[in-house]
Parts: C-alpha cells; structure tokens; sequence
C-alpha cells in the first residue's frame, strides 16, 4: 500500500511517480502519488472531513502541519536495507525522525510541549508499512540475503519486532490514535505474476501466504500495544481480507494487467487504458483509485467483522 504523496520527487530513485500518465485522475494531475487518482488516505482523509488532501512532509509548510503531515515513502520499508537497489528512499526510521520534526514545529506553533500533546492526542495516525520488506526485499533474492537467513515465519517475526520498536517510538512523540493497515494480496500483482508465472488465473501463493503469516502477527501486536499503553487505541485494517473479494462482484474486469505498463511498468511515454474504473491495478505494483476508494471505504466504516480489529477509523477518529 503506497500512498506516498510526493514526498520521493527529490529523491534520486526509480521509485517516482511524479510524471503522467500517474495522476490522470486527480485534481492536481501528477504529484508522485503512485495511481491514477487518490490514494486510500487521500478518501480516508476526506471521509474524515478534511476539505484538502494531507501535505507531503516536503512540501508542508508553516501551519500546513497543524492539518497532518503525510511521510510516506515508495519502495521504504520497515527494515532500512529494503528498497535500495532502487535508490533512495525515506526508510520508515527516517520517516519517524522526520514526524519528530513536525512535533517540535507543532509545539513551536501552539506554545508548548503540553498543547502539541493534546493536539496529538487528537489526531488520527495511519501506518501502512510492509509490501516493500517483501517486493523490494525478501522475494528479490539475488539483491536481498533475507530469504536465505529467515524463513517465511522467522521473516515475519523479525519485522515485528522491528515494526514494534518503531511503533512505540510513534507513542512516545504523541501518536494515541493510531490504525495500522495490512499488507494486501501482493501476490496477485502484476509484477509478481510476471517474474513468478503462475498457472493462468492463479496467484503467487507463497508471497500471499508470507503476508498472511506477518498480518497475523501484526493483528496480535495491536491487541498487545493496547494492553500496554492504557492511554492509546491501536486497531489493526485488514486490507488482504477487504481486498480478498470477487473483484468481478466489485465491477472490476482486468485483474492481471496493470493499466500503464501491463506487468511491466508505467513509463511517461506509456499510455493508460482509458476504462480505469474496470482495472484493479494501475501498474505493476499500485491500485486503481477504484480500489482505493473500496479499501477506505471500509477501513473507515467496517462492513464485516473481519474488515477491522477492534474498531474502524471512523469509531477511532471519535474516541
């Protein structure tokens, strides 16, 4: 789940999407946000009021951060090595550092540690982190000696931990609403039923069932964080259940192809299919904004049971 907003455009990185055909769909075109229109927090945020769309932390400036601070980084990862074949990226460490940052901006705005702190308290925090540690890491084995140090369990329990450590720091600078997303099917992307070629109408089971094994310890993490700070709600978006549907139900007719690039990448000079609403990727990697509006539709306001745990976003964000 990458909802990066702009915030790689400086980088020196392959993982770029500030150029058309990205953005065809949104209203201020290309702005290195990696699908045609908005991501899921860009219709979280609107479901959740906001009149504009969250401001990547590069370009948010002066009371901008009172509103929220997108920090999100394509091909970044839990674990700092993840990704760098690509170039550079804002590692998830770096991204905390970078939150710090906006904290003593916020305290500097509002008078004081104590007022920052319960403006904080306040607001909602989105964590959606993951996919790359698996796409840009553990199933690139040539580049990555992950996959022959751990194995698929052994993998997950080490992000975990990590994932844990990083979490906890989140509280330590204020975060007390905090819903963590998980990872979704990615092996059913384009990119990965190329490099894997499964049988024809199938998935890449053991990058699915590797996700699976992280998102259940990640669904036990929250209920722990929750038992640990009495002053917090964590709640846990289980994006590979919501995404695990008849796609065709949905209205979607292209689920193997992306719609910039098919299984092999957007470039400035490809053109996209123009029935955007049928296809459930826009490139090799990244939903349509079709499907993100049908996950945050969800992570805000649950339709099963299964979708969150405990709350949705929406009973989060009214705590």
């Amino acid at each position: 789940m990458v909802v990066d907003s702009g915030n790689n455009n400086l980088l020196v990185t392959k993982a770029k999407a500030n150029f058309k055909p990205y953005g065809i769909d949104f209203p201020q075109g290309p702005t290195g946000r990696f699908t045609n229109g908005r991501t899921i927090v860009d219709v979280i945020s609107e479901l959740l009021g906001f009149h504009s769309f969250i401001p990547s932390f590069v370009t948010a400036k002066g009371k901008d951060v009172l509103q929220g601070v997108n920090y999100a980084s394509g091909a970044a990862g839990i674990r700092d090595e993840t990704g760098q074949h690509l170039g550079d990226r804002i590692t998830l460490n770096r991204q905390l550092i970078n939150y710090q940052h906006t904290v003593a901006q916020i305290a500097k705005l509002l008078g004081g540690a104590a007022a920052a702190a319960d403006q904080l308290s306040k607001c909602v925090f989105t964590v959606g982190i993951g996919s790359n540690d698996y796409i840009n890491n553990y199933f690139l084995p040539n580049l990555y000696p992950t996959s022959k140090k751990f194995t698929p369990e052994q993998y997950a329990t080490a992000l975990i931990v990590q994932y844990s450590l990083q979490l906890k720091t989140l509280h330590k600078f204020g975060a007390r609403k905090v819903a963590l997303f998980g990872l979704g099917l990615i092996g059913c992307a384009p990119a990965e039923l190329a490099a894997f070629s499964p049988p024809k109408g199938t998935f890449v089971d053991k990058i699915n069932s590797a996700v699976q094994l992280f998102n259940g310890k990640l669904k036990s993490l929250v209920n722990d964080l929750n038992t640990e700070f009495s002053d917090s709600k964590f709640t846990y978006i289980n994006i590979f259940g919501i995404g695990s549907g008849d796609p065709k139900a949905a209205g979607f007719k292209v689920t193997d192809s992306g719609c910039c690039g098919g299984r092999t990448g957007c470039t400035a000079s490809a053109k996209p299919c123009s029935n955007r609403r049928e296809f459930v990727f826009f490139d090799e990697f990244h939903p349509t904004e079709a499907v993100n509006v049908n996950l945050a539709a969800r992570a805000y306001k649950a339709s099963t049971p299964s979708d969150v745990s405990p709350i949705d976003i929406n009973t989060l964000a009214n705590l």
